[in-house]
């Protein structure tokens, strides 16, 4: 079944009810709170009421979803159970004869797939530092070697090492990967084209993270949920799954003000507001609102999940009026400011004497994290080619002077993943480097100082990462040509 338009309706937000003015307030306000957002689009009645992308960020560009691929790979487990490949109460051990302990502890045998998906495992820490450290790289086996502290179903713990013994159980199970399996079932009815997921050293693919598509694939996906799983008058996911996995199953705090602890489904998570969604590290959000019949989709580059949602919540929530309405001031504004929306790149100092001195120049670097050998940079008027060599080995990056530049590179661990490249004179001995990595939430700045011609020191950070975002500084001195 080949769906051959495969982009979503149109219409403006006062065609479908919703109030400029408030999405303007959005805006408004993930700037005051610093949130730096890549993407979003809003949708109601099934259609797209207000989109943007923050340049250099693009449509058409995938994102990488990290932990919303987790609602993923709980569709296609659903999909399984519906078609009779699995059930919820098949034993984990059971697909895996070859890979498990001497001793099989009561917990590790009581475990099912429905406590992999309410991550319920009965663990008590991630399994994934246990499976990135496998010497043989078999996860599963790492997976099941583990102690298992609670009785399952008990316990809830946010386990990434649970999904992905979800896709390893689908492939055992159907004899095909998590792309394969979701290719005709779910990518190819939506439109979904060309997605791509990460895959253990075995080849399975990750299933808790990995999966990269675009911000329309993503409201897509939240829009099939929210329509109880029909797309375009045929049923893609069964009406029961989705109303078992998008509920709560298991408990994961107290509720309050946080969206972390208002209960958990099957791989999504419970809002206030009578909302679910699925969601990912850095800010990627396929957000539903089944009171208002619409979908928030977001990808992002933050550490504050909370104060996205807070946003949410705080402005588009009342965004949603009963019938459609007259277009007024607001309207105009808000069109003109998504067109408008981009991301400044660093612009400080013109240029610096520094410059002339310093391009085409070779410095080779003490050893770093970054795992960079040499570095190098030729200027011209507007623009300069960085040149980095070292552990995979070498990359040329355009960057534009106070501009970005765009380009390709596996700097961001992607194969040719799209970069946007910039550079400022920070003072005239300073020179910074900024390289967005527009298909996933990095941004990665190198801050050279130039103590003369011949020796620097670079600086580096990142926006954000699950480590420190600072690195040690680097040292480096000019090549003997």
């Amino acid at each position: 079944m080949q769906n051959t338009d495969v982009s979503l309706p149109r219409k403006s937000p006062e065609e479908l009810g919703i109030s400029s003015k408030n999405v303007i307030g959005f805006l408004d306000g993930l700037k005051a709170h610093h949130i730096e957002l890549h993407s979003f689009m809003f949708l109601r009645h099934g259609n797209v009421a207000a989109e943007g992308w923050w340049s250099p960020y693009a449509p058409e560009l995938p994102h990488m979803l990290f932990s919303l691929s987790k609602s993923f790979t709980s569709t296609a487990i659903g999909m399984a159970v519906h078609e009779g490949i699995l059930t919820l109460d098949d034993q984990v051990i059971s697909f895996f004869p070859e890979d498990l302990p001497e001793e099989v502890s009561h917990h590790l045998a009581a475990m099912q797939i429905r406590h992999l998906l309410m991550m319920g495992t009965g663990h008590d820490r991630d399994t994934m530092d246990a499976l990135h450290e496998a010497v043989d790289g078999n996860w599963a086996k790492a997976f099941l070697s583990l102690p298992v502290d609670h009785e399952p179903g008990t316990h809830f713990l946010y386990n990434t090492g649970a999904t992905y013994m979800l896709s390893a159980i689908l492939q055992k199970a159907s004899g095909q990967n998590l792309l394969q399996f979701l290719h005709n079932r779910l990518f190819e009815p939506l439109g979904i084209q060309h997605p791509t997921w990460e895959t253990c050293p075995r080849g399975i693919h990750t299933g808790g993270f990995g999966l990269n598509i675009t911000t329309e694939d993503i409201a897509k996906f939240g829009q099939l949920y929210l329509q109880k799983g029909m797309w375009q008058g045929q049923r893609i996911i069964e009406e029961q799954w989705i109303d078992e996995a998008t509920s709560k199953q298991i408990s994961n705090g107290d509720g309050g003000d946080s969206d972390w602890a208002q209960g958990y489904g099957y791989q999504f998570w419970r809002c206030r507001h009578g909302v679910y969604r699925g969601d990912g590290a850095f800010g990627q959000f396929c957000i539903v609102l089944p009171e208002h019949d619409a979908v928030i989709a977001m990808t992002s580059g933050t550490n504050d999940l909370q104060g996205v949602l807070n946003v949410v919540w705080e402005h588009l929530l009342d965004a949603f009026l009963p019938e459609p309405v007259d277009a007024d001031e607001w309207s105009g504004e808000l069109k003109e400011r998504l067109e408008q929306l981009h991301l400044e790149p660093p612009q400080v100092v013109l240029d610096s004497l520094r410059e002339a001195q310093i391009s085409g120049r070779t410095y080779k670097l003490e050893e770093n994290e970054l795992k960079i050998d040499n570095l190098s940079i030729e200027f011209d008027e507007d623009a300069a080619v960085l040149t980095l060599q070292g552990f995979d080995g070498e990359h040329e990056l355009k960057l534009g002077r106070h501009r970005w530049m765009i380009g390709q590179s596996q700097l961001f661990n992607r194969q040719d993943g799209y970069f946007a490249g910039s550079f400022t004179w920070r003072t005239t001995e300073v020179l910074l480097l900024t390289i967005r990595g527009i298909e996933t939430p990095f941004c990665l700045s190198l801050e050279a100082r130039y103590q003369d011609e011949d020796t620097l020191e670079i600086q580096q950070g990142i926006n954000v990462s699950f480590g420190p975002t600072e690195g040690k500084p680097i040292l480096g001195r000019a090549s003997i040509e």
